[in-house]
């Protein structure tokens, strides 16, 4: 994150003996970004966090790709995903290219016997359903819908959920994961223009700290593996830490709406941003005021970017039979738009309460067998009269 943030307990200076209550010493961890480059945290251990007992199992949980060069326009009913027990095991790729992996997820249970580390990718998770708390080695956040999690790649991370009905959907990005540059100023800090600020910004204010030894069973997901790896001590064990590298989370009911007298290009709607792809939210706002203007998006191409949209709750004014948990693809080279009828309809509406998660990305998007299982392969000709 682009300001500062500290919890717990830190010496005075960076790289200085810091000691417990004994005389012993704690043991201080850079967990930085782009070498020595990037965002940083110096976080301070009970134990050696770099104490590893076996490594054991190793296995692929790569996507299988079923349409590689992709020319078809998409509706994936989300919600056909079926539930599983396991965190990991729910998650299924529907959409992937060399920047990003688009993930639906709908876990039934808590991680309880094991620890989660992605070192390759950021997580955006985005809750559609469910309430609890994310926990991790820099704290603990609370979620419930419509929260977008934030997770740094490296931190290890455990995730309870209250109920078994649990919907998510993920983001995983091999490039950095960024509030967009043009909302800060030189020194980072929000503007007043930008359609959220520091405000809205949750930080981990709960910090766990274990000092224990034994056998801590962590699941690293590594260049499409998960390898089963024992520490020897518990990866919760920091007693502070201060930096701008850390998970947070944000409300997609905390995003306000830029608005005009005639329609806004998503650009408005961006939330996040890599230099691979960005994120947008669609949150309920006033339509377009001029005396003569179409509510409804024009129809434009997609030239340089592949478009994804999640649509997570309201009333999707711009296409026919589309549900929650629907997602659609539309693929660079090819024009799209509303759906016939959805221009006429638009005109005269005041408001939508709409929900969604856009995710562009800039490099073309292969569907996955996962995504076939959920597919309207008839979704492409929808726009014909």
């Amino acid at each position: 994150m682009p300001f500062y943030h500290k919890l717990g307990e830190i010496p005075h200076k960076r790289h200085i003996q810091f000691r417990k209550p004994d005389g012993s010493l704690y043991y201080e961890q850079l967990f930085g970004t782009i070498g020595f480059d990037g965002m940083y945290t110096n976080s301070y251990h009970e134990q050696r966090p770099t104490q590893v007992k076996a490594i054991k199992k190793q296995y692929s949980v790569a996507p299988k790709i079923a349409k590689a060069n992709n020319m078809q326009s998409y509706r994936l009913r989300g919600f056909q995903v079926k539930p599983e027990n396991d965190f990991l095991e729910s998650r299924k790729t529907v959409l992937v290219n060399s920047d990003c992996a688009i993930v639906l997820a709908a876990p039934k249970q808590s991680t309880k016997d094991y620890f989660y580390k992605n070192t390759d990718a950021d997580e955006l998770i985005f809750i559609h359903r469910g309430t609890g708390k994310l926990r991790t080695m820099l704290g603990n956040l609370d979620f419930k819908y419509g929260d977008y999690l934030l997770i740094p790649r490296g931190i290890i991370y455990k995730i309870d959920f209250d109920t078994e009905d649990n919907r998510l959907f993920i983001v995983e990005s091999h490039r950095p994961i960024y509030t967009p540059k043009r909302y800060r100023n030189w020194f980072g800090q929000l503007l007043e223009h930008s359609p959220f600020c520091e405000r809205d910004i949750r930080r981990p204010q709960e910090l766990e700290t274990y000092n224990e030894s034994g056998d801590f069973l962590i699941k690293v997901k590594k260049q499409g593996d998960i390898i089963e790896m024992v520490y020897a001590s518990h990866p919760f064990d920091v007693v502070g830490y201060d930096g701008y590298n850390y998970p947070y989370a944000f409300s997609i009911h905390d995003f306000e709406p830029i608005t005009g007298r005639i329609h806004q290009p998503p650009p408005v709607h961006q939330t996040f941003e890599t230099d691979a792809f960005v994120v947008c939210s669609f949150v309920p706002r006033l339509y377009d005021y001029h005396p003569q203007s179409i509510p409804a998006p024009y129809n434009h191409s997609n030239i340089d970017s592949d478009e994804v949209l999640y649509y997570v709750d309201g009333d999707f004014m711009s296409r026919n039979d589309i549900e929650a948990g629907h997602i659609s693809l539309h693929p660079a080279g090819i024009p799209h738009g509303p759906h016939p009828g959805a221009t006429e309809r638009s005109i005269g509406k005041v408001n939508t309460q709409e929900l969604a998660v856009m995710v562009d990305t800039f490099k073309p998007l292969m569907v996955t067998e996962e995504a076939m299982k959920i597919a309207d392969e008839a979704y492409y000709k929808s726009w014909l009269e």
